[in-house]
């Protein structure tokens, strides 16, 4: 493994902020269970993420796990393994200047992949219009289309479609929708990335109580 510099006190002081935002968007009932996941990026190549199978609702600062943040390798071996979506994680982090993602099964956000999506092909949700849009910090901010990716069972294999996908669209929200899955955000921080989520589950919201939403009729593989 290619030597990481890894700073003690950041990952202290980093840990403990990812346990705090872990523990209020459990609490808003976006990371049921064990549910979701949450990292940052930090100095030195590397990134913080919470742990698997870890209750978000308990998190404290040593249930995350330390990775590369260009490949979501642990760093070094231990009691607790990085979330099985870290790879995910990874491809954004290796494909745009994000310093923190956030993944959750918030339930309007939730409910439109799976009105959007497909079993095995790329899909978009296109929103235009919604005053919201400008919580996405876009060049152009009355339309996005939001990629929604396959809900492959083989979650390297959604990582590698993200990896292509987004360098291709440098326009894009900083988000993505999986197939029957959830959402994920990213920002410059997780006070960013949670604001952005914020918005993109009222959007959905919004499009589901408006009849404006996706029709899950004719949905083919």
């Amino acid at each position: 493994m290619t030597h990481t510099s890894v700073d003690d006190g950041e990952c202290v002081r980093v840990g403990r902020e990812i346990a705090v935002f872990s523990r209020a968007l459990y609490e808003r009932g976006w990371m049921p269970g064990t549910a979701g996941n949450l990292s940052v990026r930090l100095s030195g190549g590397v990134a913080l993420v919470t742990a698997s199978g870890r209750d978000k609702g308990d998190m404290t600062a040593q249930d995350t796990v330390l990775v590369r943040a260009d490949t979501g390798e642990e760093v070094a071996p231990g009691r607790l393994r990085a979330s099985a979506e870290t790879t995910i994680h990874s491809a954004i982090y290796r494909t745009t200047d994000a310093g923190a993602v956030i993944h959750v099964h918030s339930p309007y956000a939730t409910a439109v992949a799976c009105r959007t999506g497909r079993p095995a092909r790329l899909t978009s949700l296109r929103i235009e219009r919604l005053e919201l849009l400008k919580g996405l910090g876009l060049a152009d901010p009355t339309r996005a289309e939001v990629p929604v990716f396959p809900n492959w069972p083989e979650v390297p294999r959604i990582a590698a479609d993200v990896a292509a996908h987004l360098p291709a669209t440098p326009h894009a929200p900083p988000a993505l929708l999986i197939t029957d899955h959830g959402i994920t955000t990213w920002g410059h921080d997780l006070a960013q990335a949670r604001n952005r989520l914020e918005c993109l589950e009222s959007i959905c919201q919004l499009l589901l109580l408006t009849g404006a939403g996706p029709s899950p009729e004719g949905k083919e593989s």
